[in-house]
Parts: structure tokens; C-alpha cells; sequence
């Protein structure tokens, strides 16, 4: 009998070890990414079904959600960009021989790309390292060149810092800059903005739509606003590209800031559309050396990044529609089953208004940088910035009227072009769970479940 219980073993392991290695090919077939591993029987499970277990068992691991922070590149980005660093390896500036001039062709047709799906004049597009430079030198250029007109600068409170630390230091060259607030999605009032503006306003530069909580800007409206007062107007627009629909004539933007690393691109590229006329937008230039990109930015161009960037932004906006719906379904689906199957959770942004792959949720009583750890194999971002030896609250979320504590316990969810359903479900399955075994062990969350106002607590000091 010991004999056949031990076949009958062997061939069940047999057959578990079939089943797996068919439905590995369908998933590593079914994703891009080449796969990392797979969850081991180690893996933590509290309620769930068997045959949820075994499906998470299936799931590659690591899983990527932090699209807002940066994307991987797409297959056809590189197939498109390779080329470039071996065979077409010239400097777009060499113009006496035929590198160069190949070099010079790849870059002017990427040029004529990244115009067209933004309804810009292609000569309008400066190539920049990234957007936190555009953005630098949109701000810095247009501050420096127009002082003469005036020294006033309007921007909001939930701008990324490359707008706000180059806010900050223009401050510190005896800049005047006004920081409108937000409501509790972070929308800007335009009513708020009308009254900032005065006569030494010569800038009104706001994001289209935000990095941590997705919500999207009235961007036109503020276009119609500043063209009226005579006011240049920059938008950030680095997670909207290739997201949204761009074009910066119906939008009324002067300056629009982007970066290739967010749409599936490479990193280190980006570009500054500057509206050549109608107004004819001028910049001081960062820096000097070469007088390239029309004088604004000198320095040798990275032909391979800018062929990456503008074939990433094609494929983007061709696919923009049915991608979008795709990811929405995704991120819908998420935030159901968290709010389905965890209380005390709230998602911070817009309702609507929202980039359709964000999701910022808190989860009360519970420490986000605890839950990151919990959460190893899944990447992810918190609402909490580290500064030096503390941790501070996420600045945007502070700014929507979020409370400190509530900010500790957020989590920012990026979902892009490469997950899959599965990876959703296994993402909600282990949140559930570690929020779970974090609120078993808050004393917190035990008086609160058991009627307890904290908020009207009186706290004894020693």
C-alpha cells in the first residue's frame, strides 16, 4: 500500500508540474516582459479559495505598478532606436559627410512626430534632456527674458518640483510668485486664478494632469483665461502625453513640457514645445555652447533617445483610445476590490478627472512605508517623501486637505500598457491581506472598530 500511495503521489506532482508549465507558456506568452519567477507555496494566504491560490501561484513576480514614476520601453521603441547606436551613430550637427546628415534625418523626422501629435509646427519642438529641464527652461527662460515686462509668476500648490523648486529659486532672485490652491480633488479654481493675475504677470504655468493623484487640470479654460490678460501659459504635461489629447493651439499653451520615459520611452530625453508665433514665445537659454535647437539649447543631440521618444509617442497616441479603455477597466477593477473587501479606505484625486491608470488610496490605520514592506514583490509608491532622517507626508496630498495620518497610509498605484488581469487580482489579493495583518496588530484600528472617536481622544503626554 506505502508502495501505491507513493505512485499515486508521484503521478499527481507529475500532472501539478504539466498543468503549471502549460499555463506558464500562456502567461510568459502573454506578457511582454520576460518572466522573473514564480510565487512559491510560501506565499501568505489567509481566506482565500484554493483556486485563487493556485492562480497567484502563476503570477510572475516581481509586478510592476509605479507607471507614474517611469515605464518600461516598449519592444518597438527599441527595435526603432537600436539602429542608432551602432550603425546610424553620427552627430546630427556633422553636416559635411553622410552620418551626420543620417543622424540629422532621424531626428527632424522624429521632430515632424512628436509636432503632429501635438498640433504643433515641428520647428516649435526643443529636444531637452527630460522635462524636468524643459521645465526649467520654460520658467527660467521666459522670466529671465521678459523681466523687463514684469516679475510675477502664477503657478499651484500640487505642481511636480521641477515647477516649484525652479518657483522657489526664481523667488530667491526677487521673483513675485503667487501658489494657487486646490479643492479636495486637486483642481485649481479658475475664479482664484482670474484674480492672481496682475499687470507684472508674464507667466501662468500649470500641470495638465497630476503624478500622484491623476487628477487632470482645466487646461483649456486656463489657455482662454491667459490669452485674454495677455499672459504666457506652460504646461507640465509629462503624464498626459500620449494619455490625453494634446494639441496646443486648441489648448491655448505657449510652452509644453514632455518626457519620453513616461509613454514607454527611453530616459534622459524629453522636449519644450515653444510657440513660434501668434504670440512668438522668446527664452533666455539655460546655458550656452554650440547654439543648437534654434540657439535655446546647445549641446549634441541624443539621436537614439529622440528616435525612441518620438516612435514611443506614435504608438502611444495611435493607441491611446483602446489603451486608455483598457488600463481604465484595470484600475476600475482594483479599486473595487479594495473598497469591496476593505473599510476605511479612500481614494484620493478626482472621481472623473482623473488619468485613467491612477489610483491613490489610503488605507486608515495602517503605515504606508509598513505596507510597501509587506508588499516586496509588487512595486509600488507611498505617500510619504523621504527628507532626511523623516518622513514627511506626500505634499500634494497635504494639499487636498488630507490629514498627516491620513497621508502615512496612502499608496499610489501606476498601471500601465503590461498588466494583466491577473496581475490586478493578485496585487488586490495581497494588499487585502498585508492591511489585514497590519490592523490585526494597531490598537488604533481595535478602538475605532470598537466605537471609540479618536478624534475627540485626549492623548496623555509623559
Amino acid at each position: 500500500m506505502e508502495n501505491a500511495a507513493s505512485t499515486g503521489e508521484l503521478a499527481a506532482i507529475i500532472l501539478q508540474s504539466a498543468v503549471a508549465g502549460l499555463l506558464f507558456e500562456h502567461f510568459a506568452c502573454k506578457s511582454r516582459r520576460a518572466p522573473v519567477h514564480f510565487v512559491g507555496n510560501a506565499l501568505r494566504e489567509h481566506n482565500g479559495t484554493n483556486t485563487r491560490r493556485r492562480l497567484r501561484n502563476m503570477v510572475k513576480t516581481p509586478i510592476y505598478m509605479d507607471n507614474h514614476a517611469t515605464t518600461p520601453v516598449d519592444p518597438r521603441v527599441l527595435e526603432a532606436m537600436l539602429p542608432y547606436f551602432t550603425d546610424v551613430f553620427g552627430n546630427a550637427a556633422s553636416r559635411n559627410h553622410v552620418f551626420g546628415h543620417q543622424a540629422e534625418a532621424a531626428v527632424e523626422e522624429m521632430r515632424g512626430a512628436i509636432g503632429a501629435a501635438i498640433g504643433a509646427d515641428p520647428k516649435n519642438v526643443i529636444f531637452t534632456s527630460g522635462a524636468t529641464e524643459s521645465d526649467n527652461m520654460a520658467i527660467k527662460g521666459v522670466a529671465e527674458f521678459y523681466r523687463e515686462r514684469g516679475n510675477h509668476i502664477i503657478t499651484q500648490v500640487t505642481e511636480h518640483k521641477a515647477v516649484l523648486d525652479t518657483c522657489k529659486e526664481l523667488e530667491r532672485r526677487g521673483y513675485e510668485v503667487t501658489y494657487l490652491p486646490v479643492d479636495r480633488h486637486g483642481l485649481i479654481d479658475l475664479d482664484d486664478l482670474r484674480k492672481a493675475i496682475k499687470p507684472e504677470t508674464i507667466l501662468i504655468s500649470v500641470m495638465m494632469a497630476n503624478n500622484e493623484i491623476g487628477t487632470i487640470q482645466p487646461v483649456k479654460e486656463i489657455g482662454v483665461i491667459a490669452k485674454k490678460r495677455g499672459v504666457l501659459f506652460h504646461s507640465d504635461a509629462t503624464q498626459a502625453i500620449g494619455k490625453l489629447p494634446v494639441h496646443v493651439d486648441e489648448l491655448g499653451i505657449d510652452l509644453l513640457s514632455m518626457s519620453a520615459h513616461k509613454i514607454y520611452g527611453p530616459k534622459g530625453v524629453g522636449a519644450l514645445y515653444v510657440r513660434g508665433k501668434n504670440p512668438r514665445v522668446r527664452l533666455a537659454p539655460l546655458f550656452h555652447g554650440g547654439g543648437h535647437e534654434r540657439g535655446m539649447r546647445s549641446g549634441t543631440l541624443n539621436v537614439t533617445g529622440i528616435v525612441g521618444f518620438g516612435r514611443a509617442l506614435q504608438i502611444a497616441v495611435d493607441e491611446m483610445e483602446n489603451e486608455s479603455a483598457r488600463v481604465k477597466r484595470l484600475r476600475d477593477k482594483l479599486e473595487a476590490a479594495l473598497k469591496d473587501r476593505l473599510d476605511e479606505v479612500f481614494v484620493n484625486g478626482h472621481p472623473t478627472l482623473r488619468l485613467a491608470g491612477n489610483l491613490n488610496m489610503s488605507f486608515a490605520y495602517v503605515e504606508g512605508e509598513s505596507l510597501l514592506m509587506g508588499l516586496r514583490e509588487i512595486a509600488l509608491s507611498s505617500g510619504s517623501a523621504c527628507t532626511s532622517a523623516t518622513l514627511e507626508p506626500s505634499y500634494v496630498l497635504k494639499a487636498i486637505g488630507v490629514s498627516d495620518d491620513l497621508a502615512h497610509t496612502s499608496l499610489r498605484f501606476g498601471l500601465g500598457r503590461f498588466n494583466t488581469e491577473e496581475e490586478v487580482d493578485y496585487t488586490a489579493d495581497r494588499v487585502v491581506e498585508e492591511v489585514n495583518r497590519l490592523r490585526e496588530m494597531s490598537p488604533l484600528y481595535e478602538m475605532a472598530k470598537s466605537g471609540v472617536d479618536l478624534k475627540t481622544m485626549a492623548w496623555k503626554r509623559d
